[in-house]
């Protein structure tokens, strides 16, 4: 005879999250999400964009302050980290949803050209991160040349 066992409606879904986790690990050498160890997730949505004299990064990252912030620099890459803390818990009521956690987060961006890591820029203004990074002088001088199709 079987044994029963209890049913779970995400046991597949969990399942076929690490299945994906491997699949992108394979491919790009890292998952694709990064989990904490009590199963959240923690990715700041980004904006890269390139301009004739710098690389400008905008981040969405509500709750950090400058304080909890750590930005590193190299000329072709860019890492972020931060850690949001859960703010003081007061026992006064009844919580109903208690949906904001404490997190914290690594991303690195791969950037599209060469930058001067000693000139970087940020600011932080209501949860956005700007982060200005001017190019270097090689990466300046490169233009795209057109090749010809045979």
């Amino acid at each position: 005879m079987s044994e029963l066992m209890k049913f779970d409606p995400f046991r597949g879904l969990v399942r076929m999250q690490r299945d994906m986790d491997r699949l992108f690990e394979s491919f790009f050498g890292r998952p694709l999400l990064r989990t904490e160890e009590d199963g959240s997730v923690r990715v700041p949505s980004v904006d890269v964009q390139e301009t004739e004299n710098e690389v400008l990064v905008s981040a969405e990252l509500p709750g950090v302050t400058k304080d909890n912030l750590e930005v590193e620099v190299l000329p072709e890459q860019l890492t972020l980290k931060a850690e949001v803390n859960q703010e003081d818990e007061k026992e006064e009521g009844t919580y109903h949803f208690k949906e904001r956690i404490w997190s914290r987060f690594e991303r690195t961006l791969p950037l599209p050209v060469e930058v001067v890591p000693d000139q970087v820029k940020a600011s932080l203004k209501d949860g956005v991160l700007q982060v200005r990074l001017p190019k270097s002088e090689r990466a300046k001088a490169q233009t795209p040349r057109k090749v010809k199709v045979d």
